[in-house]
């Protein structure tokens, strides 16, 4: 798949933190599969982290997904986020990759492109630079789309 955008920064790192403005408008998530070990603030009730592969795992509840930033990780969790449903994950914007041609836009249940370039955060919780990319919030049901609609983050809301 040529989703090599996705894949590892320049800088070798492929952890990057949501910022957390950002998920206090999307509202409580009951898992995060793909957590990092060392947070700074919490991004579900329970987390999974590479120690635990959350791939590996059983999912439940609402779901928050930013999965590293590794092209064949991204692909994997965006098809458990398919299989699961009840789902917001952050990716980039990147819709001429075959991840959004062939998978997201025929799988997913909405997107909600973000106006402007996110400024994520390292593990230790400082705030890194703006991305490379625009980003985008993608919904997996019915719910999720809904919060999507209405949660006041700036940009394009699509249902797919």
């Amino acid at each position: 798949m040529n989703v090599t955008f996705e894949g590892n920064s320049a800088t070798g790192k492929n952890q990057w933190l949501t910022p957390p403005e950002l998920l206090a408008k999307l509202g409580q998530f009951d898992l995060d599969p793909c957590a990092p070990i060392n947070r700074p603030w919490p991004t579900a009730t329970q987390h999974y982290t590479i120690e635990d592969d959350g791939l590996k795992q059983p999912w439940f509840g609402r779901c928050w997904v930013n999965p590293p930033y590794d092209t064949q990780l991204i692909i994997q969790f965006i098809e458990r986020c398919v299989e699961h449903k009840n789902a917001i994950a952050l990716t980039f914007s990147r819709t001429e990759t075959k991840l959004f041609q062939e998978l997201i836009f025929k799988k997913a249940h909405s997107i909600l492109f973000i106006k402007g370039r996110l400024s994520f955060h390292h593990v230790t919780g400082e705030r890194g630079g703006t991305a490379g990319a625009p980003s985008c919030l993608i919904s997996f049901n019915e719910v999720n789309s809904e919060i999507l609609k209405s949660c006041g983050i700036k940009g394009k809301f699509i249902l797919l």
